[in-house]
């Protein structure tokens, strides 16, 4: 018996993705993480920083994301191929400060 409140909403996007190749559904996640970091970095007073914060057995960095105009603050953890996205992308690039210890 079902609990009330607790159904589930099936999403069409991610049903489809199943059939794709890893290799596609990867590179799919990679791009919508991007378009979304980079919709929220495009103000001029947006600063970001990543810092890696392990080595092994991945490499994972925290990207934050400050607006001190808009009090907003960010803090993500990402993957390698991710943050390499995020520079190769021109506006992002030119503002991500990347600290690696």
């Amino acid at each position: 018996m079902a609990h009330p409140g607790s159904f589930k909403i099936p999403s069409r996007n991610r049903s489809f993705e199943a059939y794709l190749d890893p290799d596609v559904r990867g590179a799919r996640r990679v791009q919508r993480l991007v378009d979304s970091l980079r919709d929220e970095i495009q103000d001029d007073a947006t600063t970001v920083r990543a810092r890696r914060i392990f080595a092994e057995p991945r490499e994972l960095f925290r990207l934050e994301i400050e607006n001190p105009l808009m009090g907003y603050h960010r803090t993500t953890v990402l993957e390698r191929p991710i943050l390499d996205a995020l520079r190769a992308d021109a506006e992002v690039g030119q503002r991500l400060r990347l600290e690696i210890d």
